[in-house]
């Protein structure tokens, strides 16, 4: 499993401590994707649609392409711009839009739209990432497993998952779920100066979180309550 650590990171030596860690530089927060390319094994590059979501903000499209147009290259992938709340109409004609390689690129699957449109992103695309929306919004509630549950239970059935990539997901991490890679903010959030004094780095931090591995395989447990 790659797991990738959101940014930014500050100050600027604490980011450089991590050379060779796999970032998440989000079109909302640009200012360390320089120093991510130079550093990092890979960057994900997002789109930015949770921030803007969030902030009550519209997604600037074709900015983002402009951003991403020069550091679209392998092993760097970007995430398709999604609606947050829109309907898989909406989602599509983003897709109809996109103007990269697929091979270099995610759709969003967003948890609130059916599983047979996640299916249908997984006959197009090699990788996809899983974003909480709607009643799914809080990651490890309880509907939240019991959803995630339903999109594996299909996906398992075909004889190869696609990539999945779980957006916010990494603390899902050791949980019966495959995930091929996922991100979040947990080192950044941790080692904001704002916080007060670190009680610990954020590569030692980082250490930690990549160490534990999603299993290789889906297998459902109900017995198990995995919510908080």
């Amino acid at each position: 499993m790659i797991h990738y650590h959101g940014t930014p990171i500050t100050p600027r030596h604490k980011l450089l401590e991590m050379s060779g860690r796999h970032f998440c530089v989000s079109y909302a927060r640009p200012e360390d994707l320089k120093t991510c390319l130079e550093i990092g094994q890979s960057v994900m590059l997002d789109n930015g649609a949770f921030s803007a979501f969030t902030r009550g903000k519209t997604l600037n499209i074709p900015k983002f392409y402009a951003w991403i147009e020069n550091n679209l290259i392998a092993p760097h992938w970007a995430v398709i711009p999604d609606v947050i709340g829109g309907t898989e109409d909406d989602q599509r004609k983003g897709l109809r839009e996109w103007p990269f390689p697929d091979f270099l690129s995610a759709p969003v699957w967003h948890m609130n739209l059916s599983v047979d449109y996640l299916l249908e992103l997984a006959d197009r695309y090699p990788k996809i990432c899983i974003g909480s929306s709607g009643d799914f919004w809080h990651v490890g509630s309880r509907k939240w497993v019991q959803r995630m549950d339903e999109a594996f239970n299909e996906l398992s059935k075909r004889r190869f998952l696609p990539w999945i990539h779980g957006m916010r997901m990494l603390s899902q991490s050791d949980k019966r779920w495959p995930f091929a890679s996922a991100d979040s903010t947990n080192v950044a959030q941790s080692h904001s100066p704002s916080r007060g004094k670190p009680k610990i780095s954020p590569e030692v931090l980082a250490h930690r979180i990549d160490a534990v591995q999603s299993p290789k395989r889906y297998i459902p447990n109900p017995q198990v309550d995995l919510w908080t």
